[in-house]
């Protein structure tokens, strides 16, 4: 089961770097949140059948001009994304360690013009 998920996982980036070497890109509006879902998605850990725990904590490197625009932006974009992965994870019956985050970064300056998702699990900090 594990070869064929590794290989369903590879095959997936390979046609999307192909995609994108072929077609130009330009995110679409949805496209984050899609992102987004699908880190939930692969990266959930089953601990029973109840209990499916999945990331919690994003961090979304943008190029530094759109990081400009988002920042100055009166409406932040953060809340809207947590929103729309803490409703997935309740339509999919996932569970979070900790607090849902995400942190909108500039990226390195050797980073093309899109984005990248990193995602990990990050447990709940204790009460003093």
């Amino acid at each position: 089961m594990r070869f064929l998920r590794a290989s369903e996982r590879l095959m997936e980036r390979w046609a999307t770097n192909v995609r994108c070497y072929l077609l130009p890109t330009k995110p679409k509006p949805g496209e984050v949140v899609a992102i987004l879902l699908r880190q939930c998605d692969d990266n959930a850990l089953i601990f029973g059948r109840q209990h499916i725990v999945v990331p919690n904590a994003f961090v979304i490197e943008l190029p530094a001009d759109i990081h400009r625009l988002l920042s100055d932006n009166p409406l932040p974009v953060a809340p809207v994304l947590v929103h729309q992965v803490c409703r997935h994870a309740a339509e999919q019956g996932y569970t979070f360690a900790g607090p849902v985050a995400v942190d909108l970064r500039p990226a390195p300056g050797d980073m093309p013009a899109r984005f990248r998702v990193h995602s990990r699990i990050s447990p709940a900090r204790g009460r003093p």
